[in-house]
C-alpha cells in the first residue's frame, strides 16, 4: 500500500530525487580520505585506539596512529581530546523542539502572574487574532500548584485563541476563544482516549487531556506553522551537542503539538539541509495520511529516512493520565487512560509489512503490560523483536520486564525525566512502585536493549546530561543506576540499534563520531554534565555549528 502510494506521486518523487542527487554531489565533493587522531578513542567497550581512518565518509579502520598513518594521508589531530561514537537521541520531537526555540516557553514560570506576563508579551508581539501556542507549562512548580483554566487565560490575553501545553505534551489548556473556534461546548462528548475537564455546571474549564487536545489543535492548525529552515538550524544545533542521529517523532494528524502543522511534511521539506541523520517515526490518523508522509520523507534527502510508526498506549505520570494497575498515590480516583485501539494495530501491520518498526508510547505499568502483550502476539506471528520499541517503559512490573526481554523488543528510555520529577515522583506513585520506575539496570540485566533519549522538548536534548542522569538518577533509587560504560552505550550502541543503524565506529559504518574535551567514562556525573563538544563528524565531515544560537530554552 505505502509503496504504491509513494510511486504514484511522480512530481514529488522527481523533485525529491533532484534534491537528493544535489546533496550527494555536494557531500562527495567535500569528502576526502583522512586520519583523525586524538588522545584516545573511547567506546562503551573500552579504549580502542587513538585514530580513525576515514575513507569516503565511512570508517575504514580504528586503531593506533602508528599502524594507520601514512605520508600521503591528510591528518587532523586533536592533541588532548577524546573521540567517542556519534551520540543518538532515540526519541526527540524536532518540530516541537524548533517551536520551543522560536516560541513561548513557560517551564521556568513561577506563578500565575509570571504566566500572565509571558503570555501577554507573546500576544503583544504577534498579529491581532493570531493564536498563541505556548509550551512547557509545569503546574508542579507554580506557586498556585494548579493548572490555569480558560478563565485565567481570558483574563491575561483577552479574546485571543490560545493553547498552552503542559510540558509533558499530554495536557493542554485552551482559552475560551480557542474552545469556541473548535466548537467545544458543554454538549461536546469526551473523545475516545481523552477527557475534557468540566466545572460543576458541565461547562469545559479549558483543561484538555490526551486526545481531547486534538479538538482544539485541529482548529488552530494552519494558523501556526514552523518554518522548515528553522528546523534545519535546530538540528544543526543538536550536532553541537554531539548528536549525530535522532529518532524523530513526527505527527501528521491530530494530537499534542499538532497545532504546529504537519510535522512529517515540515521535516521532509527541511530534508536535504538537515546535517544529522533523521529516522522518522510517524503518527498518522489513517493509512492514506501515513502514505503521504512516507512518500515525502523518503524523498527528502540521504540523511532522512522513514523508520516506522509511533502510537500511544497511555498518557503521562505528571498529568495523571498514564495507565496504572492501581490508582495514583496522590489521586485515588485516577488510574489513567489506556489508549490502544484497532487503528494502532492497523498502523503497526502497515509498518511491519514494509520492514519498518513500531514504537509505542507506554508509561504506566498497565499500559506497559498491554504493549508487551501486543509484542508477544507479534513475535509469535514471526515479527523480529528489534522491529518493536517500547517508548519510555517508565513504570513496569518484574514479570513484564522479563516478558519484554523475551520478545527481543527495544526499550527507549529517557533518563532526564528523573531530574524533572524528583519533587513529585514518589508522591505520585508511592513507595511500592518507585523501585521499578525508570528501571534501567533491571531492564539491561534482564537482557533488554535500552536506548537513551530526551523526549525533547519535554526535556533538554543534552545527551551528556542524559548520561549523567542514567548514572546518578538524581538520587532516586540508586540501585537502578547504570555504570559509566553502560550510560555511554545507552546513547551510542543502544541508540544505533534502536534506530536500525550499523554498529558505531565499526569498519564500514558511517564515520559519525564526536570529539570532546574529556573521557565520559572517567568523568564523574557532574563533570559529564560540563562536557565540551569540540567537533561533531557526520559522514566523515565536521558539521558547522552556529554557537551563537541557543540549543535549549528551559
Amino acid at each position: 500500500m505505502l509503496r504504491d502510494r509513494r510511486h504514484s506521486k511522480q512530481e514529488t518523487s522527481n523533485e525529491g530525487h533532484r534534491r537528493s542527487v544535489a546533496f550527494r554531489r555536494r557531500e562527495n565533493e567535500g569528502r576526502m580520505d583522512r586520519l583523525i587522531t586524538a588522545r584516545a578513542i573511547r567506546t562503551a567497550d573500552g579504549i580502542v585506539g587513538d585514530s580513525i581512518l576515514v575513507k569516503r565518509g565511512v570508517v575504514a579502520a580504528v586503531g593506533a596512529r602508528s599502524d594507520l598513518a601514512s605520508p600521503a594521508l591528510p591528518e587532523h589531530r586533536y592533541e588532548d581530546a577524546v573521540i567517542v561514537p556519534g551520540l543518538r537521541d532515540a526519541h526527540l520531537h524536532p518540530v516541537a523542539y524548533t517551536a520551543l526555540l522560536t516560541g513561548v516557553s513557560l517551564k521556568s514560570a513561577a506563578s500565575f502572574p509570571d504566566l500572565a506576563a509571558r503570555l501577554a508579551a507573546a500576544a503583544a508581539g504577534s498579529s491581532p487574532g493570531e493564536p498563541i501556542v505556548a509550551m512547557r507549562l509545569d503546574d508542579e512548580t507554580l506557586a498556585e500548584r494548579r493548572l490555569p483554566q480558560a478563565s485565567d487565560l481570558d483574563a491575561w490575553i483577552g479574546d485571543r485563541p490560545a493553547l498552552v501545553h503542559r510540558y509533558c505534551g499530554h495536557i493542554a489548556v485552551a482559552s475560551s476563544a480557542a474552545l469556541a473556534l473548535a466548537g467545544v461546548t458543554s454538549s461536546t462528548a469526551d473523545p475516545p482516549g481523552g477527557l475534557i475537564d468540566r466545572g460543576e455546571d458541565g461547562a469545559p474549564t479549558g483543561v484538555l487531556r490526551e486526545t481531547a487536545i486534538d479538538l482544539v489543535s485541529a482548529a488552530i492548525r494552519g494558523r501556526v506553522r514552523v518554518d522548515p529552515a528553522r528546523v534545519s538550524a535546530a538540528m544543526r544545533g543538536l550536532a553541537g551537542l554531539g548528536i549525530t542521529s535522532i529518532g524523530a517523532m513526527v505527527r501528521c494528524g491530530e494530537g499534542a503539538w499538532a497545532s504546529l502543522g504537519n510535522e512529517a511534511l515540515i521535516v521532509a521539506e527541511a530534508g536535504a539541509d538537515i546535517p544529522i541523520r533523521i529516522g522518522a517515526y510517524v503518527t498518522a490518523d489513517d493509512l492514506g495520511q501515513l502514505g503521504e508522509a512516507v512518500a515525502a520523507l523518503e524523498e527528502a534527502g540521504p540523511n532522512t529516512t522513514w523508520r516506522g510508526v509511533k502510537r500511544f498506549g497511555d498518557g503521562s505520570l505528571g498529568g495523571h493520565t498514564a495507565a496504572m494497575n492501581e490508582p495514583f498515590a496522590d489521586r485515588q480516583d485516577a488510574r489513567g487512560l489506556l489508549r490502544l485501539s484497532d487503528l494502532d494495530a492497523e498502523m503497526a501491520r502497515a509498518a511491519l509489512a514494509a520492514g519498518r518498526q513500531v514504537a509505542i508510547h507506554a508509561i504506566g505499568d498497565r499500559a506497559c503490560s498491554a504493549v508487551v502483550d501486543l509484542f508477544e502476539t507479534l513475535v509469535s506471528a514471526g515479527v523480529a523483536g528489534n522491529h518493536l520499541r517500547l517508548e519510555h517503559a517508565s513504570v513496569m512490573t518484574r514479570p513484564d520486564v522479563a516478558r519484554l526481554a523475551a520478545t527481543g523488543a527495544i526499550a527507549s528510555v529517557q533518563p532526564p525525566f528523573l531530574t524533572s520529577e524528583t519533587s513529585w515522583l514518589e508522591k505520585r506513585l508511592g513507595a511500592d512502585r518507585l523501585p521499578l520506575t525508570y528501571a534501567f539496570r533491571s531492564l539491561e540485566e534482564a537482557g533488554v536493549t535500552i536506548a537513551g533519549g530526551s523526549d525533547c522538548p519535554v526535556e533538554s536534548p543534552d545527551p551528556w546530561a542524559g548520561m549523567a542522569a542514567a548514572r546518578d538518577r538524581a538520587g532516586i533509587v540508586p540501585a537502578e543506576s547504570l555504570s559509566a560504560e553502560r550510560a555511554l552505550a545507552l546513547y551510542t550502541t543502544g541508540g544505533a540499534t534502536a534506530l536500525g543503524e550499523a554498529e558505531p565506529l565499526a569498519a564500514g559504518s558511517p564515520a559519525d563520531f564526536v570529539v570532546v574535551d574529556r573521557d565520559p567514562v572517567l568523568a564523574s556525573p557532574a563533570e559529564l554534565r560540563a562536557t565540551v563538544v569540540i567537533d561533531t563528524y557526520v559522514g566523515g565531515e565536521a558539521v558547522e555549528v552556529d554557537t551563537s544560537r541557543s540549543v535549549w530554552v528551559g
